[in-house]
């Protein structure tokens, strides 16, 4: 039987017949099924067609292949019926295993790692997405050399883990990666300072920053598109987007914001994908406030809250960012659950129930949203040159103009506005 392996990665890659495998070693809070629904829907994401979802209880993980022998030969018969080209294991694989895996089961082996890293090679758009990605993928890749390294040349999307022989000039590849991977640092630490001088410019403007931050797939593009009439992608598709997007909105007595979309986060992010990523998440860290949508939906949505928060921890964001919960997919549910959540998120003022589809309870969301950022808004005696026009639109744009007059040729101003506001004002023209 052919296994696949002399196949065109193109081709193997988008066409692939394969089976996703859950090696549940017990301890999760997560359903197994869900689960499975989850990575066959991140094998999609790139075109592969699963054709079997198999869960194994592991008592012992074995340190040659993970799964038992017997699940490994029930595993391999499998792969013989459906004449199946790759197998997906929701789990981290040692390079060991990988190989091993491989033989036994006669086709290629890929882990959750790896598919999540192929996505993302696919789906990166922007010079920096790209280079995020490959960063990634060579890290990952490192420890492993079992792979063709062609794609450092390759132009197309994805980064080759479903197909191409095995490479043989191992040093050759070290080296090849290490000075790779050093020069993308260099280009990344770049994109950091020039993300650092754009915040800088919003700081001194001042535009509070709301970043959507969430599990894949959760609702937060949608959300993006009807609070901004943009049209990110948004689709039912694991991490349709990849990018970070940045928009100007207005909301109730706030002239002028900034709303970030950013990548979805998933249970289990590769550590590779975090620190490649860093520059990107720095838009969450320095958010004003979170909306953190969660598909509440979904059988795993408290899980899937679990991961989003870990995920935030691990990046920095300070526990006393202002955050909202935005109650998302209501028009999924059925009535009682509906009046159940609903009730729920009443007794609490950091959550909102919406339908990002619909549209239902955006506009409360909007209200909260802006009534947080403006809370704890101050009085302040503000006196400016008559002939700075640019300093009292300023203030009329940014803040709640109360008294104005002429005295003493100066123009007088009494103005509520956040004490944050009033930093940045006077930090405009410095």
């Amino acid at each position: 039987m052919s296994t696949g392996f002399d196949r065109d990665p193109d081709e193997f890659s988008r066409g692939a017949k394969a089976a996703v495998v859950y090696p549940d070693m017990g301890g999760s809070s997560r359903d197994a099924d869900a689960r499975l629904e989850e990575t066959a829907g991140l094998a999609a994401a790139i075109g592969i067609h699963v054709r079997e979802k198999v869960a194994l209880r592991i008592r012992s993980p074995k340190p040659g292949t993970l799964i038992g022998s017997g699940q490994v030969e029930a595993l391999a018969e499998t792969v013989r019926d459906q004449e199946l080209q790759l197998a997906v294991f929701d789990a981290s694989l040692t390079p060991v295993q990988q190989r091993n895996l491989e033989t036994a089961l006669g086709c290629k082996v890929i882990d959750r790692t790896g598919l999540i890293l192929e996505i993302f090679g696919e789906r990166a758009r922007t010079a920096e997405g790209r280079l995020q990605v490959e960063l990634a993928h060579l890290d990952y890749q490192a420890g492993r050399l079992v792979r063709s390294w062609t794609h450092l040349e390759r132009q197309r999307g994805g980064f080759g883990f479903l197909g191409g022989p095995g490479e043989t000039q191992i040093e050759a590849d070290r080296r090849l990666i290490r000075d790779r991977m050093a020069r993308l640092r260099r280009e990344l630490d770049q994109v950091s300072r020039t993300r650092s001088l754009h915040r800088d410019r919003r700081q001194r403007a001042p535009w509070p920053v709301i970043a959507l931050v969430g599990y894949t797939n959760a609702g937060k593009s949608t959300l993006f598109n009807r609070l901004t009439g943009a049209d990110v992608m948004a689709e039912n598709l694991l991490f349709a987007t990849l990018d970070p997007t940045l928009r100007q909105i207005a909301l109730p007595g706030i002239d002028k914001a900034i709303l970030s979309d950013t990548v979805g986060f998933v249970s289990e992010l590769p550590t590779q994908l975090v620190a490649a990523f860093k520059a990107t998440l720095e838009e969450v860290v320095s958010a004003d406030l979170l909306i953190h949508v969660r598909d509440v939906a979904h059988p795993d949505s408290e899980a899937q809250k679990d991961d989003v928060e870990q995920v935030l921890s691990d990046i920095g964001v300070a526990e006393e960012t202002p955050r909202f919960e935005a109650w998302n997919k209501l028009d999924l549910l059925d009535a009682d659950s509906r009046a159940y959540l609903t009730a729920e998120a009443a007794k609490r003022d950091d959550v909102m129930p919406i339908s990002a589809i619909t549209g239902e309870g955006v506009d409360a969301l909007v209200e909260a949203v802006a009534a947080r950022l403006t809370q704890g808004h101050r009085r302040y005696h503000i006196e400016l040159d008559p002939a700075d026009g640019a300093g009292a639109a300023w203030l009329h744009q940014h803040g709640e103009v109360l008294e104005q007059s002429i005295a003493d040729d100066r123009a007088l101003y009494e103005v509520r506005m956040a004490p944050r506001d009033y930093d940045r004002f006077w930090l405009r023209a410095g």
